[in-house]
């Protein structure tokens, strides 16, 4: 009997429909934040990912794109946020923290800052919890989840939303992750995770309200709230999100990020 495929899986709320869906199949799920997935399918510990989408920028001979997926907004994405002491323009110079968490949307808030601002900054990696943070430096990236309870728990800062300013500025989609496979996956094997992939993205998008009845009393945010989020976010990959992914892939040779 050969092995199931290893997916990882990234605990954030915005892909909790589509695991809702597939935790039910026989996989091994590998648990860890976006960074340490992407490195686990580089290395070959895990088979299939929806990992960051610069990942797949990188290291794109490794791996097989699996068409029509990815974890993106078309304008507010509302977990990716930068809070602030000071309006976005006046953070030349200043010091920024971003999460350790991240793959896509630091390099994101380079573009944003650097091509889009024409700004100049210090950049650190941290660990710290939001409030923490901000107490040592002028500016704050957090992703996923901590994103969304920061902007319900910290309504002193600034909060600039990078998939809205990333919109505003280029009337694309923003693509943070993208659903990709080693090469040396099981054809078979892989054809027959796409297809759960499919349904559980179809049934979930159409029934957000029942899946989010699984989190009642479980989550920081009411089921509406819940619903709302995962409303505006997009899990398609059109034509006009692989122009906004050429684009960011132009920023980040012109910026020498990539």
């Amino acid at each position: 009997m050969s092995k199931p495929l290893r997916i990882g899986l990234i605990p954030y709320l915005n892909l909790y429909p589509l695991y809702f869906f597939l935790r039910v199949m026989p996989y091994q799920f590998i648990e860890g934040v976006p960074t340490e997935v992407n490195r686990l399918i580089r290395e070959g510990m895990i088979d299939i990912s929806p990992s960051s989408s610069v990942e797949f920028l990188r290291h794109g001979s490794l791996y097989r794109l699996i068409e029509g997926h990815s974890i993106s907004s078309i304008g507010e994405v509302k977990s990716i946020v930068l809070f602030s002491h000071y309006r976005i323009e006046q953070l030349g110079g200043k010091n920024i923290l971003s999460t350790y968490q991240s793959g896509t949307s630091v390099l994101l808030l380079e573009v944003i800052l650097r091509r889009f601002y024409g700004l100049d900054y210090t950049l650190k990696i941290s660990d710290k919890p939001l409030r923490e943070g901000m107490k040592e430096a002028d500016a704050y990236l957090l992703i996923g989840d901590d994103a969304l309870k920061g902007s319900i728990e910290a309504d002193s800062f600034y909060r600039y939303d990078l998939g809205k300013l990333w919109h505003e500025k280029t009337g694309l989609p923003f693509v943070y992750a993208l659903w990709i496979a080693r090469k040396d996956v099981d054809e078979e094997a892989l054809k027959g995770f796409i297809y759960d992939l499919d349904r559980a993205r179809d049934f979930s998008v159409q029934n957000f309200p029942i899946v989010a009845l699984s989190l009642r009393g479980e989550s920081f945010m009411s089921e509406e709230e819940i619903v709302s989020y995962w409303r505006g976010l997009s899990y398609e990959l059109t034509d006009e999100h692989r122009r906004g992914l050429e684009l960011f892939k132009g920023y980040l040779e012109e910026l020498g990020l990539l």
